[in-house]
């Protein structure tokens, strides 16, 4: 398997991987705000579809390319659980705080990504793209809907750096490297 195509399926292990863990994180968070928080349930059973669909587009992507899905998928699905249960437990804030700073932890990769993917698998960039689309959306909504906290600096850095990690730990470090590819052509 040549650099490229190793490339292309790890990118597909890791945003298959990033969906299963942002459903458990909207399905612990919205288990509690059935009972705590209902002003949360319509953005979090929209957003919670939205990832669900995204998942699926991914696992039919890495399919089609035959690449095998991450072998760190309970370490997504556990964290994600357990950061959606924490954050709920918080309140509104610490769940638009935890959805501003997941999201834009994954825009970063995906921009990095559609950028890879150009010239080298436009069907690939093209889903990324779409996908991007709604990601968008739920980071707006949470920006929009965050209030002023002393929390939410700390917050985020704390669910920024574990959302890297488990990023890295997935690609085996095959994100920084293609990271640094692309900061050499430019």
């Amino acid at each position: 398997m040549d650099m490229t195509t190793r490339t292309i399926a790890r990118i597909l292990k890791v945003n298959h991987a990033g969906e299963f863990g942002a459903i458990r994180i909207y399905r612990a968070q919205l288990w509690a705000a059935r009972r705590w928080q209902p002003s949360l349930i319509t953005f979090l059973t929209e957003t919670l579809s939205h990832e669900i669909d995204h998942c699926g587009k991914f696992l039919k992507a890495m399919q089609e390319r035959k690449a095998r899905p991450c072998t760190a998928m309970w370490l997504w699905g556990i964290g994600g659980y357990v950061l959606g249960l924490a954050t709920a437990a918080m309140g509104v804030n610490a769940v638009m705080a935890c959805t501003k700073a997941v999201e834009q932890t994954v825009h970063r990769h995906l921009d990095a990504q559609i950028r890879y993917l150009s010239g080298r698998d436009e069907p690939l960039r093209d889903i990324i793209l779409a996908i991007q689309v709604e990601e968008n959306a739920h980071l707006s909504h949470a920006v929009a809907h965050l209030r002023p906290s002393l929390l939410n600096g700390p917050l985020e850095a704390v669910i920024v750096a574990a959302t890297e990690a488990v990023i890295w730990l997935s690609t085996q470090g095959a994100v920084s490297r293609m990271e640094h590819e692309l900061r050499r052509k430019t």
